[in-house]
């Protein structure tokens, strides 16, 4: 276990002691993230309105702090100030890192450059990560490792969740299709205890003979 990934664990147990439950099962939000963005609106009194989703900065400046929030339809800012949000509320962001999921209720409101935030008024813990994720400006570089751990390839990568979004969206309407066309869908097995392949005849290599040819290549 690294350094960073203790820290993380340090943090766990100081939202549990404050009677944090760092893994919630419920937030009730019904905007996406992109939605807010587009329907966004200077009124007065402000928009109010709640966000979920997964930190991918975090930039401190004294007792303020400005961090990304971003869900499966968009990336939005959220401005976080001591004196706007409870003494609880402030320990909360304290014990964020990049990577947690949090749940986030405040009014909207945009900054001098034009980007629509959300000014926080209530934070709610939603998942702590404990691992760190990778790098942001390269991504996943390990090949195997984003084939093996889809998910991170996608934290790591919005095109690449995207490109999923795509294909499940292919998928579903092809099965939508089909369905009214009154085809029925069958899986076949992947593994099964009774050999086969087509035409071809299974045969059995004893290991002796492997291990003898592996040690021929060895010296050769």
């Amino acid at each position: 276990m690294n350094k960073e990934s203790e820290i993380r664990l340090e943090k766990l147990d100081k939202l549990k002691a404050l009677g944090i439950n760092p893994f919630a099962y419920e937030f009730r939000n019904n905007t996406p993230i992109k939605d807010i963005v587009a329907n966004f609106q200077e009124t007065t009194p402000p928009q109010v309105t709640t966000a979920a989703g997964r930190i991918l900065s975090i930039r401190a400046h004294g007792k303020a702090a400005f961090m990304d929030l971003r869900d499966k339809t968009g990336k939005i800012q959220i401005y976080i100030k001591k004196d706007k949000v409870s003494e609880l509320n402030y320990q909360i962001y304290e014990l964020l890192d990049i990577g947690d999921i949090i749940g986030v209720k405040g009014q909207l409101f945009k900054t001098r450059t034009g980007e629509v935030t959300i000014m926080a008024e209530t934070l709610t813990f939603l998942t702590k990560a404990l691992l760190p994720l990778p790098e942001k400006w390269h991504g996943l570089q390990d090949v195997n490792l984003r084939y093996r751990q889809r998910y991170v390839d996608m934290i790591a990568s919005p095109e690449v969740q995207q490109t999923f979004m795509t294909r499940s969206a292919i998928i579903k309407a092809i099965r939508a299709y089909m369905d009214a066309q009154g085809f029925m869908e069958v899986e076949t097995p992947m593994m099964h205890p009774i050999p086969g392949g087509a035409a071809a005849r299974p045969f059995i290599i004893p290991w002796i003979w492997t291990c003898i040819s592996g040690l021929l290549r060895n010296y050769t």
